[in-house]
């Protein structure tokens, strides 16, 4: 009877064979090109991550591709430009990151102004009983908060900072004509009407070290930075002299420029929150980023809309 069971068992998988399903490389580096050479005619989809880059070579060596698949917010790993030209659709995470975005970047924002952590360690290493009350921190209702990006996590970012009592500015690629918040076309005017700015835009080649000197000094001495977007994004080494020299009151970092190195600098600052590149990830966004993946591999294979498309072709 168990004979009989396995060989049934058998003769269902025969009727699913292989071959028969959908190829979908699942990208993580390095690339197996072994693996590309002897599939890359079959492979119809790529699912990648941001440390997973997808490039104009890449895409030449898998003639079949029509969908590209990662699951991060940011497309800067991906060649866009390539995919479009290629008739290539691309999806990202959607906004499965903003909730969890948002708490984290307000977090950081309330940690650098009212010193959580720096005063958690005065106490953890006796200094509370040697050295006495620890300086005060400074209040959040009130603060004039730019926000960089509104997009998906910047207008969570902006609802939290409202119900908190702060005033909420923003810049972006375009105006929000359905929101009252004011708008700055120029990042260094935002700086100059802000207490504090959040950074979660996308890095492109016009983002690059967007958040440079002149930012700083626009933001001025009272002024906190905060980053949840990318590293690099923001002109770190700018960054550090402001925070070292006083130029700048504090920052709150979730990215970095060189990650995982981190500028040994601000290791030694009670104004500099640290946090290693994990604001948006949480079990249960992992779980949801893992059901719109599926989704969106499953509408692409049954010719349906796909779900969260950066671009769709």
């Amino acid at each position: 009877m168990a004979d009989q069971e396995e060989e049934q068992d058998n003769t269902g998988d025969q009727n699913h064979k292989p071959q028969d399903l959908p190829q979908v490389l699942v990208l993580k580096p390095p690339p197996v090109l072994s693996f590309l050479t002897a599939h890359a005619g079959s492979i119809q989809a790529i699912l990648c991550s941001g440390a997973a880059p997808v490039t104009d070579d890449l895409l030449q060596l898998l003639p079949s591709v029509r969908l590209v698949v990662t699951a991060s917010a940011g497309t800067n790993h991906i060649d866009l430009e390539a995919c479009h030209r290629r008739g290539i659709s691309v999806t990202n995470a959607g906004n499965v990151f903003s909730d969890d975005g948002a708490d984290a970047a307000v977090g950081l924002l309330i940690d650098v102004l009212r010193k959580i952590t720096a005063s958690d360690r005065y106490v953890r290493q006796g200094l509370w009983v040697s050295e006495g009350d620890y300086p005060l921190g400074s209040k959040l209702r009130g603060k004039r908060v730019g926000i960089v990006g509104l997009g998906g996590i910047g207008l969570e970012i902006a609802k939290r900072l409202e119900a908190l009592g702060c005033n909420v500015l923003y810049t972006s690629r375009k105006k929000k004509t359905f929101l009252s918040y004011p708008f700055y076309s120029d990042v260094c005017q935002l700086a100059a009407h802000s207490d504090a700015l959040i950074i979660c835009c996308a890095l492109t080649d016009q983002t690059r070290h967007m958040i440079d000197k002149d930012v700083f000094s626009a933001l001025g001495k009272e002024g906190v930075i905060v980053n949840v977007g990318r590293g690099a994004i923001v002109d770190e080494k700018e960054m550090v002299r402001c925070l070292v020299h006083g130029e700048i009151a504090g920052a709150g970092l979730d990215v970095f420029e060189n990650e995982p190195d981190v500028p040994k600098e601000l290791f030694e600052l009670d104004n500099a929150v640290l946090s290693p590149h994990r604001a948006v990830f949480t079990p249960e966004s992992f779980m949801a980023l893992c059901e719109l993946v599926v989704g969106n591999l499953e509408a692409f294979f049954s010719n349906k809309p796909l779900l969260s498309p950066v671009m769709d072709l």
